[in-house]
């Protein structure tokens, strides 16, 4: 196992990002011209809550759902190399985290059921959690 192994699944977690980024310009863009939202009037996204429907929001939400939890897992996988920690287990946590945070967009994006989306994100957490507690061992 070497680095790239670890990093595969952060590449394509970045590219799923960019697959969200997509769908969200290309469902919120519109919607704000058919409702004749002046752009200068989202200045203040949250106001956008209250105006653009749901099945809108939902997809802007994930995208910057993208930019929390994952933002510590990128930094993690890209230290575990640093460190000499690369093994089996952490690349299966690589893998299994990118699997989840996927799954947890498209529930978010979709259906949007929160009892299915918060079971996924916890998992997601526990998986971190493991490459965060296995990395510490080996530094310790």
């Amino acid at each position: 196992m070497d680095a790239v192994d670890l990093l595969r699944p952060a590449f394509l977690l970045a590219a799923w990002t960019l697959v969200i980024t997509t769908w969200m310009f290309v469902t919120r863009i519109p919607m704000m011209a058919k409702m004749k939202i002046d752009p200068q009037d989202a200045r203040d996204t949250s106001k956008l809550n209250d105006l653009l429907p749901q099945e809108v929001q939902r997809v802007a939400r994930n995208y910057n759902h993208l930019f929390e939890q994952p933002t510590l897992y990128y930094a993690v996988v890209i230290m575990i190399p640093m460190i000499g920690a690369v093994d089996e287990i952490h690349v299966a946590c690589s893998w299994a985290f990118l699997g989840l945070r996927v799954v947890h967009s498209c529930v978010q994006a979709t259906i949007d059921i929160v009892p299915i989306r918060f079971g996924l994100f916890l998992i997601a957490w526990l998986v971190l959690a493991v490459m965060i507690l296995r990395a510490l061992a080996g530094l310790f």
